[in-house]
């Protein structure tokens, strides 16, 4: 695997760029400017990630744009980023996604701005650190601080009354989930030290290093199952999901976007735990299967049952991702390569969702059924754009959601017909809730005067959710576009097996 070094900083200035705004919101003189400041830093971020996908060649095998200097020599930890196929797509989205969430911050987040938009600017340095991350320290470092600002962000400015209940258990869980993580990065650089017969010289944390070194079986086996465990508590897989529908009901709308929208822990399976150990990732393949089959179907009979938008989609995520887990568990370049695209769809589809049901709830109050009704009426436009991210999410054809449910679908079905044909059912499941409630909110008689009196998408916001619309559909009928971006790099990847 190649590692090109760049000739200039530039994730690093991509990534510092963030905290330096979250400064400036704290010394700029107007509190009220801060939202304009992080507008503008989230802005310019987004002109580097783009800068860094137009400079990227898809054709190289390996990382590039990677900086590497000395952070603790002793235990040898490096400050390493890089990219490469799998992940330089989630940059730019990333970026996109949290100019989102700052626009539907816009007019409801007067209380403490400063350290609101700060916080929301911290987290998303946080999170394009772990996909730049090249040191297992360092990962593990970006993955335990995005916990800080998400918790605050939750509790201080959730919607419902048990939002600091929410927020604690959140922060619980994805504590918990990061012991095992940590062990496992541990096993894997006291691996190469032992395989090196040097230690503590030849501890290392690096990753490349870890993906050449050869691991025993019965070790290996135990990395598999710790890294695994860590990771599903982020996916999150059932039963280890109770947290997300928590979250998303009584935490902050916009914030939740980037919860459901990122979906950092099937990146991090991809990422490190089957290349990392393939050969227990082959011996527990059924593991993955009954995870990923259990997600599918429980999260879409739960997301039937609902009566509230943010819990219907929180389950329908829960859905959604079971069956990028199943692609993933074919250990095929149709699995991966649907897996990533369906991870990049979530960043979209999911977050435009839980955008467009913020601007809803921000001018309605509520997002249950009981208190909406008729909005269309008052709200074409956001209603209209809420039903294509719908038909996205079911993976209609003409949006993005078909080709990567399609090779998802594709590949589960060659490799484990049964789960194959059990989640295809869920595809008749998904219209079904998703109609039904879409029908109850937004279709009938004007019933809550509230409604009634609601006005449709400001500029702002039409203008963020008409991008992501313009992605769902240039992401349907040109998936060439993106699955050459993803082909070097998933090649590489399924070769391990």
């Amino acid at each position: 695997m190649e590692m090109i070094p760049s000739t200039f900083p530039i994730i690093s200035l991509f990534i510092i760029s963030l905290p330096l705004g979250a400064i400036l919101t704290w010394v700029w003189p107007k509190a009220d400017h801060a939202k304009w400041i992080a507008l503008f830093t989230a802005l310019l971020d987004l002109v580097f990630s783009l800068y860094i996908l137009l400079n990227f060649d898809p054709n190289v095998q390996g990382f590039q744009f990677v900086e590497r200097a000395e952070w603790i020599p002793t235990i040898n930890a490096a400050y390493v980023m890089g990219v490469d196929g799998i992940s330089v797509l989630f940059l730019p989205l990333t970026t996109i996604l949290f100019v989102g969430v700052i626009i539907s911050s816009w007019r409801t987040k007067r209380h403490m701005p400063r350290l609101y938009f700060s916080l929301l600017l911290l987290l998303e340095s946080s999170t394009l650190c772990i996909f730049c991350s090249l040191d297992g320290l360092l990962f593990f470092l970006f993955w335990e601080l995005i916990l800080l600002p998400l918790f605050l962000l939750n509790s201080l400015w959730g919607t419902g009354p048990n939002r600091r209940y929410g927020a604690v258990k959140y922060t619980l869980f994805m504590m918990v989930g990061g012991v095992p993580l940590l062990f496992g990065f541990v096993l894997l650089a006291l691996n190469h030290a032992a395989y090196t017969g040097n230690f503590p010289e030849g501890l290392t944390f690096d990753y490349l290093t870890w993906f050449n070194t050869p691991v025993n079986h019965k070790t290996e086996t135990l990395i598999f199952v710790l890294l695994l465990l860590g990771f599903a508590v982020k996916t999150p897989v059932v039963p280890l999901h109770t947290w997300m529908p928590v979250i998303t009901l009584e935490g902050c709308v916009p914030v939740a976007a980037t919860i459901v929208g990122l979906k950092l822990g099937v990146y991090g399976l991809i990422r490190f735990v089957l290349p990392l150990a393939p050969n227990a990732a082959n011996e527990l393949q059924w593991l993955l299967v009954i995870l990923g089959l259990t997600g599918v179907l429980y999260g879409a009979i739960a997301a039937l049952a609902q009566t509230n938008l943010r819990q219907m989609l929180a389950f329908s995520g829960i859905s959604h991702v079971g069956l990028v887990v199943l692609g993933i568990a074919t250990l095929s370049l149709e699995g991966l390569q649907g897996a990533v695209f369906q991870l990049l769809n979530f960043v979209v589809v999911a977050g435009g969702l839980f955008l467009l049901t913020g601007f809803l709830h921000q001018r309605t109050g509520s997002t249950d059924v009981l208190s909406l009704g008729g909005v269309a009426k008052k709200m074409p436009l956001l209603s209209a754009m809420f039903l294509l991210f719908g038909l996205a999410s079911m993976g209609i054809p003409g949006t993005s959601g078909f080709p990567a449910e399609f090779l998802l679908l594709f590949s589960v079905i060659n490799n484990h017909t049964g789960a194959g044909l059990a989640a295809l059912s869920t595809v008749i499941l998904g219209t079904a809730y998703f109609v039904t409630i879409y029908r109850k909110c937004f279709m009938g008689p004007l019933t809550n005067p509230v409604v009634a009196e609601s006005i449709d998408l400001r500029k702002g916001e039409y203008i963020i959710i008409f991008i992501f619309a313009v992605l769902i559909i240039i992401g349907g009928f040109y998936p060439t576009a993106i699955l050459n971006i993803l082909d070097t790099s998933t090649r590489f990847w399924v070769a391990r097996f």
